[in-house]
Formats: structure tokens, sequence, C-alpha cells
């Protein structure tokens, strides 16, 4: 009897284990050790279930992202704090580069290209430029690099096939010089229903400058409604962080709705400026 409580002892504890280490999906940049996923941390709003999940999709790496211990300060690239404090819920645990290159379109870029370079899809790899120019990680990975003359850009070989991270780091760099939220607001298809948002919809205003937000989580009342948390970067780069809702009823959730305003810290979005990246055949 007492060697069977023991087995399920072991058996719940890695149950919880593993429910626990959701977030250790190992990622490629370091991260803390006292991180906390954001669906560890961030519990939804009374009467909401997180929406499922299949394992190995964008929502569930995105719910898995590593939030830094507390509230610490939003930094910029350069070490200095963002004059704004007081928008933030809490910062995520990932690097910021140390150029100011990691702004709003960027972030959302980076957590996507991230995603995607830890499946079977990294070949797809691609955003572009805002010339319209496509910008492949495929074709960086095989030492070709873009030459930029005002809306010309040509490729060519100018260093050895490298596949790394590092590389890829490097090719991410390259992609935010020349994009941005212009280019990301052409490339991602608008959603027709807002209401039904998803993890990895990104609400994107195209311009010079415009401004794009991530949705990194997404929950769901028995009714149908949702709620969801936004992700952002800002000007100059900063910290990726988790907004708070200025409505603070809900905070750090926000309301789904077909139309109207989206007041974010820094930002008014329109409900209708949702859009999302084009699902890949490689993806679960």
């Amino acid at each position: 009897m007492r060697e069977m409580r023991l087995s399920t002892l072991a058996a719940t504890a890695l149950l919880v284990s593993a429910s626990i280490g959701l977030h250790a999906q190992d990622h490629p940049w370091p991260t803390s050790p006292r991180s906390q996923p954001i669906e560890g941390r961030i519990a939804p709003p009374l009467g909401f279930n997180r929406l499922p999940a299949p394992p190995g999709s964008f929502a569930a790496w995105l719910r898995s992202l590593p939030v830094l211990e507390g509230r610490p300060p939003v930094l910029l690239f350069d070490g200095e704090l963002k004059r704004n404090q007081r928008a933030h819920y809490a910062a995520l645990d990932i690097d910021t580069g140390s150029r100011d290159l990691q702004q709003c379109a960027d972030a959302v870029i980076r957590l996507r290209a991230e995603y995607l370079f830890s499946t079977p899809c990294a070949n797809g790899i691609t955003f572009d430029f805002t010339s319209g120019d496509p910008a492949a990680w495929s074709r960086w990975r095989d030492g070709f690099r873009p030459r930029v003359s005002g809306s010309h850009v040509e490729w060519r070989k100018a260093a050895p096939a490298d596949a790394s991270y590092e590389s890829f780091r490097a090719y991410l760099d390259s992609v935010f010089t020349y994009a941005g939220s212009y280019s990301l607001s052409r490339e991602l298809r608008p959603v027709s229903d807002p209401r039904q948002v998803l993890p990895g919809d990104v609400f994107v205003q195209g311009g010079f400058p415009g401004h794009a937000v991530i949705v990194v989580d997404v929950a769901e009342q028995s009714d149908g409604a949702r709620v969801f948390l936004l992700a952002q970067s800002f000007m100059p780069a900063q910290s990726i962080h988790l907004l708070v809702n200025p409505d603070s009823t809900l905070s750090p959730w926000y309301r789904a709705a077909a139309t109207g305003p989206l007041e974010t810290p820094q930002w008014c979005f329109e409900h209708g400026d949702l859009r999302r990246f084009p699902a890949r055949s490689c993806e679960p």
C-alpha cells in the first residue's frame, strides 16, 4: 500500500512538474530561473477560461513566454529607464538588443520569428521590407545579404552559409532596420470578426509612425465573450512588456469587441485594426 501511495505521489509530482514547466521550452535567449510563464503568472478574470492551445502552436508558445519576477521597470535598449513606467503590467524575460531597432512592429516580428524558428516552419520565415521586397531567413542563412538603395533591394552572396541562432538574430536586426508597422500591416490579414480574437493576432496601424501590439493570450466566457492580453515594445526600442488596461476593472485583460476604439496606455487602436498572420501548413 505504501509503495502504491509513493507511486501515486510520484505520478502526481510529475504531472505538476509538467504543468509548471510548460514555459521551459528552452528559449534560445537567456532567461532568469525565477521567470514564470504568462499562463502561470496571470490568471484569467473570474468566469473566463483560457482558449485551448494545441501543443506546439503559436498560441501555446506565446502563453509560455517567460515573465520577469515582480514588476521591474521597462528599460530602453541602452539600459536607460523608459520615461513612462505606468503602461506596463509586467515585463517579458527576453532581450531587447543593444541598438534602437526592436521597436513596436519589430517586437511582433521577433516573437513570430522566434516561434517559427523553434518549429519545422523555420525555412518559411520571411517578412517584407517597407519597400515590399521579401526578406527570407533561408536566403540570409545561405549567405545572401540585402543591399538597399532607396526603395530598391538587391540580395547578393556576401557571407558563408550559417544557420546558427546568432546568424538568425542578425537576420532579424536586418528585418527590424527595413520593416515596420507599414509593411507589417500589409502582410497580415484582416480579422473579419474581432470578437473572435486569437493568440498571435496583432492590432496594427501602419504608418510613419504607426504602432503594433500583439495578443499573447485569450480567455473565453461560457457565452463566447473573449478577453485578451497585449504585449508591446515602443519607441525607442525597449523591453517587451504586457500592457495594463486603462479600464482597470479587468486589467491587464482587454474585452474583445466587434467595433469601436481600443484604448491602450500609449495608443488608441480600433477593434477593426485586428490582423492575423497567415497560417502555415507546418504549424499544428
